[in-house]
């Protein structure tokens, strides 16, 4: 689809109504509310991110998670059928180690024939990516953990950049800075539009990010229950029943930090580590990504595999669909808001 014939269909799908909390991200990307599911590995699938954007946010479908060209060209096809037209994006994720790369490029062409436009970039910078997304005209938001490498993004061109602090779930760099110190020395350097993202949770939270100078938050492990996502009962029960103390960082001796549930598979990993291991050979099948969707995800054995999680998984209340979620950090926000405005109208 070319950039014209994506302004033409922007102009005729259904659109949803104004911001009803007005940033320059919700404004970007065309949203009602500054809340932004970050793609998550195996579970960002179609009917999750589709449920986000209904849900009035921004959802991104993992690039990775498709085993085929063809299967994630379907999953394309499948969401935007599940949005009603309502538009919706792809994560991109650039490894460090360059061979898991192949076939990024291929994914983001893929996405731009089937008419998606917004792209979420992590890992390493978007070089290679750049421009053919420019070229479509397409936005792109990219994710990073240290302020110098928002400025890096910022420099090269994006739309918009998210930082994320330590308590990121998942990969959050080496950066040992939580995510609202990290975001008040980004807002001295950035003039695009910034997220914040890691162990946030809660709606008072985001009325902080915003008080803060955000645009909007990403946030992931507080979703990972949510009907929607593609994940086994076992598994989400699992999720519930684990609290802000429940997650824990390895493989920080690589250079490659992993948040994630604190299960008999990352003490395993912790062992290994302390012990001396330095390679991710020497950590073999218990970091596998493949072994983690088999066992955890689909078989809904939650001590197996590498289940990125951050401490805001302590927020997550239940097994229930990401509108319900979504409408509680709403309220959430608006009586956090509310109090602020209360004291700034009585000085």
């Amino acid at each position: 689809m070319s950039a014209n014939a994506y302004t033409a269909w922007r102009a005729e799908a259904k659109r949803p109504i104004p911001p009803q909390w007005p940033t320059r991200i919700t404004e970007l990307l065309g949203i009602r509310w500054p809340l932004l599911l970050g793609g998550m590995m195996w579970l960002s699938d179609a009917r999750l991110v589709a449920a986000m954007v209904r849900a009035g946010g921004m959802g991104f479908i993992t690039a990775r998670s498709s085993r085929t060209d063809e299967a994630f060209r379907q999953a394309l096809r499948d969401c935007r059928a599940l949005t009603g037209g309502l538009a919706f994006g792809v994560n991109l994720t650039l490894s460090r180690r360059a061979a898991h790369n192949d076939g990024m490029l291929a994914r983001l062409h893929i996405a731009l024939e089937e008419g998606v436009r917004i792209f979420e970039t992590a890992g390493l910078p978007p070089t290679q990516l750049l421009p053919a997304i420019r070229e479509a005209g397409a936005v792109v938001i990219h994710k990073c953990a240290h302020v110098r490498h928002a400025v890096a993004a910022q420099n090269m061109g994006v739309d918009a950049v998210t930082l994320v602090g330590m308590e990121e779930g998942g990969h959050p760099g080496s950066n040992p800075l939580p995510t609202f110190l990290n975001g008040a020395y980004a807002l001295e350097q950035l003039h695009i539009p910034l997220a914040l993202g890691g162990g946030i949770g809660h709606g008072r939270q985001i009325a902080a990010a915003l008080a803060l100078g955000a645009d909007a938050v990403v946030m992931g492990s507080v979703f990972t229950p949510a009907l929607e996502t593609p994940a086994h009962e076992a598994y989400k029960r699992r999720v519930v029943a684990t609290d802000a103390h429940g997650t824990r960082a390895v493989l920080g001796s690589l250079g490659d930090t992993w948040r994630v549930l604190d299960n008999d598979n990352a003490r395993k990993v912790a062992a290994l580590e302390q012990a001396g291991a330095r390679s991710y050979p020497e950590f073999g099948d218990l970091i596998s990504g493949e072994r983690t969707q088999a066992l955890a995800y689909q078989a809904g054995q939650h001590e197996e595999g590498m289940l990125s999680m951050g401490p805001a998984v302590g927020f997550a209340r239940a097994v229930e669909p990401v509108a319900g979620i979504v409408a509680r950090l709403q309220r959430e926000c608006a009586e956090a808001s509310g109090r602020f405005q209360r004291m700034l109208g009585s000085i």
